[in-house]
């Protein structure tokens, strides 16, 4: 989800191949042996196997909201908080979602150890707006598709907890027309499909 934000955005296009992630096409494969997603070849070649690493990628050719445009300063507080959301928390919000294949704790166990980011994120919001200054920048978009991960094991809870920044935040997100301008679900990519584009779908 990040990595066509970043792209969307950015208004490059590409073309998109929806992946079924038991059904690993052999092209793949062949370009990226470990068979996670998101994979994206550039026209030169090159392959970025990681969406941060694609986000990234996307914003320094264009970047019209100026996600990558950080004092010093900030941008230390940006890559902290996006190594943190992308290693212990990602590792507690899993857990959270698939308590049944980690026994050794309950399910309120591990959302309480993903609560402990919850809280640094929801006094960033409180001081800022968005995570880095009042304007959405690539902490917000890079972290926000794993507190919608988050919300949604337990919406009930979750609309009702102690973290009206963050949900006002992730609100914003989820209503934005940017939000829903990548969500179409699109049909696996078979052999012999035309090409379709991304972010123009209907290209």
């Amino acid at each position: 989800m990040r990595a066509r934000l970043a792209i969307a955005i950015s208004g490059i296009q590409v073309e998109l191949r929806e992946i079924v992630l038991k059904n690993k096409p052999d092209h793949l494969l062949t370009v990226s042996p470990k068979g996670t997603v998101p994979v994206l070849i550039t026209t030169d070649g090159n392959i970025i196997e990681e969406s941060l690493d694609i986000m990234v990628w996307a914003l320094q050719q264009v970047d019209p909201h100026h996600w990558l445009s950080l004092d010093p300063s900030q941008q230390k507080i940006s890559t902290n908080l996006i190594q943190h959301n992308d290693g212990p928390f990602k590792q507690w919000l899993d857990k959270y979602k698939y308590a049944d294949r980690f026994p050794e704790q309950t399910e309120l166990y591990y959302r309480q150890q993903a609560e402990l980011t919850l809280m640094t994120l929801e006094q960033k919001l409180a001081d800022n707006g968005c995570l880095i200054s009042e304007k959405l920048s690539l902490a917000d978009i890079a972290i926000l598709p794993f507190i919608r991960q988050f919300a949604a094991v337990d919406k009930a809870w979750f609309d009702t907890a102690p973290y009206p920044h963050i949900q006002r935040w992730l609100n914003n997100f989820i209503g934005s027309a940017l939000f829903n301008d990548i969500m179409p679900k699109i049909a696996p990519w078979q052999e012999a499909d035309i090409p379709r584009y991304f972010p123009n779908l209907n290209a």
